[in-house]
């Protein structure tokens, strides 16, 4: 059993296994293809919790390092490339991270900082925020989401700014379940959600997906367990880009509301489907909805600004004593440049222009694929999903590795296995469209050597 030495070198316990994981993997103590021991056996062997050898494994899972699958355990993965189809000591052409095209923020960078130095205000960024953030971030935001994101009722005075997408699902988990808490979801879903559920020690349970998205029957069964919260996005989902139509967004909402269900509702898509998709599931139960959306996906990551509005006083107080506890106040800076191409414009031009992007990427994939993945919901959509059998989808990962393009890990996105598996294509973060076309041909070409069937049953 591998049991590592855990250096002195990084400050948390979870930081130094992950370090002796990289380390014992890169020097071959871990050749590919090796089987990790059980969270609970490395725990009791090193005296840590459990929850932190969950963590690690999950962290080293989302990074490639390890292809996880239910019932049959952590397997060390194969990263190497083959000179023979990659590029000798080139970095793997990214298709696992769900980043927007970067041109259209980085275009316009400059001008907003120009812009910003000469505002008579720029000083006062340098103090705490309020702990929901500057009133006029909130009130430029409400706006955008109003208009971009389809919620017509979107209040600036029920918004909390947050340091992403990401803190604000942490908040609305936090506002809402204590340890041991059950979560729904679907069946595949954003792995960061799977990244708290582990750290705040909740269990997740996937509900199965139609091509909208949770069935309501699945819920219902599910809602009568006990279940208090349920996490869905129903706009572009994430990993399946599957949109939950009108009809459907009224059955989940009244569900919800028959049997006392939280709805923690996940938008951050909702701007790469104007016109298209339904308001948002806030529209139709807006008492029981925490609603977030923010700009990593439609404008740039690197701004870490995220948006938690919730539906009342009290869970929003429960939210901004949260902000205290963790971080204070929030971040000033990203929210401010938000605020800035939010109110002159520039946000709706980057993403329209992200959104033509994104089609034209989203046609690559077609030609190059044909009808190996289902079509996403909006051809803007920036992620595309290939249903195979799970050991067929970790060995096409393996070999696209080998080739030079890195893709989402197969496991990562799974909370119910047994109902969908398959890849997660993003076609954000290829630099450009002919490195995209290098990585979806390279894809194929893996895809061809086995000649795998579509898991039509799964999706």
């Amino acid at each position: 059993m591998w049991v590592p030495t855990l250096d002195e070198g990084h400050a948390t316990v979870s930081g130094r296994l992950l370090d002796a994981l990289r380390r014992d993997i890169d020097n071959g103590t871990l050749p590919p293809g090796t089987r990790l021991p059980p969270h609970r056996e490395l725990a009791h062997r090193l005296g840590i919790g459990i929850g932190t050898v969950t963590a690690v494994y999950g962290e080293a899972a989302r990074h490639g390092l390890l292809n996880a699958t239910v019932g049959r355990g952590s397997f060390v993965a194969d990263r190497r490339t083959s000179a023979t189809t990659a590029d000798a000591g080139a970095a793997p052409i990214d298709l696992a991270r769900n980043l927007p095209p970067s041109a259209p923020a980085q275009r316009r960078l400059s001008a907003v900082l120009a812009r910003l130095s000469r505002r008579g205000d720029m000083a006062s960024l340098l103090d705490y925020a309020p702990p929901a953030g500057q009133e006029r971030h909130r009130q430029a935001a409400a706006g955008w989401i109003r208009r971009v994101g389809g919620l017509g009722d979107a209040r600036a005075d029920r918004m909390v700014i947050t340091d992403g997408a990401q803190q604000a699902m942490l908040y609305a988990l936090g506002a809402l379940c204590r340890p041991g808490d059950t979560v729904l979801t679907e069946s595949a879903t954003y792995f960061g959600v799977r990244s708290i559920a582990q750290t705040c020690d909740l269990r997740l349970v996937g509900l199965d997906m139609d091509e909208q998205g949770i069935r309501p029957d699945a819920l219902e069964r599910a809602a009568q367990t006990g279940a208090r919260v349920l996490y869905t996005m129903p706009t572009l989902q994430n990993p399946t880009g599957r949109t939950m139509g009108d009809a459907r967004r009224r059955d989940i909402a009244a569900l919800a509301s028959r049997h006392g269900l939280w709805i923690v509702e996940d938008d951050l898509y909702s701007a790469f489907a104007a016109g298209f998709a339904p308001p948002p599931l806030a529209s139709y139960a807006p008492n029981r909805t925490l609603y977030i959306n923010g700009t990593s996906k439609a404008l740039a990551p690197g701004l870490r600004t995220g948006y938690l509005i919730l539906p009342d006083a009290e869970l929003l107080d429960r939210v901004l004593r949260q902000v205290r506890a963790h971080v204070y106040a929030p971040c000033s800076i990203g929210p401010t440049i938000a605020c800035q191409w939010m109110e002159d414009g520039s946000a709706d031009e980057i993403v329209a222009e992200i959104s033509e992007e994104l089609a034209a990427r989203g046609d690559i994939a077609r030609l190059v694929l044909g009808d190996l993945f289902v079509p996403p919901a909006d051809r803007r959509c920036p992620h595309l999903w290939l249903p195979l059998p799970e050991l067929d989808a970790e060995r096409i990962a393996a070999r696209a590795m080998r080739a030079g393009v890195q893709v989402t890990p197969p496991s990562a996105p799974l909370i119910e296995p047994r109902l969908i598996s398959g890849i997660r294509l993003c076609l954000g973060p290829a630099a450009d469209r002919a490195q995209l076309r290098t990585a979806l041909d390279r894809l194929a070409g893996g895809l061809d050597a086995d000649h795998p069937e579509p898991a039509a049953a799964v999706v």
